[in-house]
């Protein structure tokens, strides 16, 4: 399994932990609150802004909560922070490239947290544009296998823009051009498919095969990352296999 996926998979065996924590709903607040600020706070007409707050609502966020988040960040309640958006690139351990996009109201403090994660784990931060290129910007939409039918899935993903459709051992992730994601997102809706993740995301191009060791730094890495109070989307091109995952479990 390989990048998003594999974090995915961690991930939801520790959301409810998360979840605990508050953290989801903090960075559900940033991203609001950010969308708002650079798109406007009307959802129909901000897409960014419109699929935060469909999030949001899955996760369970409380409808005030939305509210105050879009109007702070459309300037309606100013209480003077200011909230900035900032991508840091970097290797990991095997050399993997990662982009940690976070959101932050004190650039210098986040800058050394994540400068911080990396050098603890065996990984370097690098100059904005270092590992970039390595990835494209895509709508995501990721499924669980045991949650659909697959061929079902497949035709409606292949009939409403997908550009592409990757499984392993548990999941099912779906890709499309940004300005499909909307159309792919309702097709599914309207078939009642419903997805286990939906998010505009960096997929990496090809991939890093990392075993042992490594594997277990690198899941260490981006864990550590992924735990920041600033961070919201860790993205890797990593591959591990389900043996050495299950090995760290």
């Amino acid at each position: 399994m390989s990048g998003h996926s594999k974090w995915s998979t961690i991930k939801r065996k520790k959301g409810a932990a998360d979840a605990k924590r508050g953290r989801i709903f903090s960075r559900l607040n940033k991203e609001i609150m950010l969308a708002a600020r650079n798109g406007g706070g009307d959802p129909d007409t901000n897409i960014r802004l419109r699929n935060a707050i469909a999030v949001a609502k899955e996760a369970n966020m409380p409808k005030d909560n939305i509210t105050r988040a879009v109007k702070k960040g459309a300037g309606e309640l100013d209480d003077g922070s200011i909230i900035e958006e900032i991508n840091y690139e970097g290797y990991g351990p095997g050399g993997i490239a990662v982009i940690v996009e976070t959101i932050t109201d004190n650039r210098n403090r986040t800058t050394a947290d994540v400068r911080h994660a990396f050098a603890k784990f065996g990984g370097n931060l690098g100059e904005t544009g270092c590992v970039g290129w390595m990835f494209a910007r895509k709508g995501l939409i990721t499924f669980l296998k045991t949650a659909v039918k697959q061929d079902q899935l497949e035709e409606v993903a292949i009939e409403n823009g997908a550009d592409d459709i990757k499984e392993d051992a548990e999941t099912v992730d779906v890709t499309c051009a940004i300005e499909d994601f909307e159309k792919l997102k309702k097709a599914f809706e309207d078939a009642k498919f419903k997805w286990e993740e939906a998010e505009i995301s960096n997929i990496p191009q090809s991939t890093v095969k990392v075993e042992g060791r490594q594997a277990e730094s690198v899941i260490r890495l981006i864990e550590a990352l992924d735990e920041l109070d600033d961070v919201q989307h860790v993205s890797a091109n990593f591959d591990i296999s389900e043996a050495d995952l299950q090995a760290m479990e």
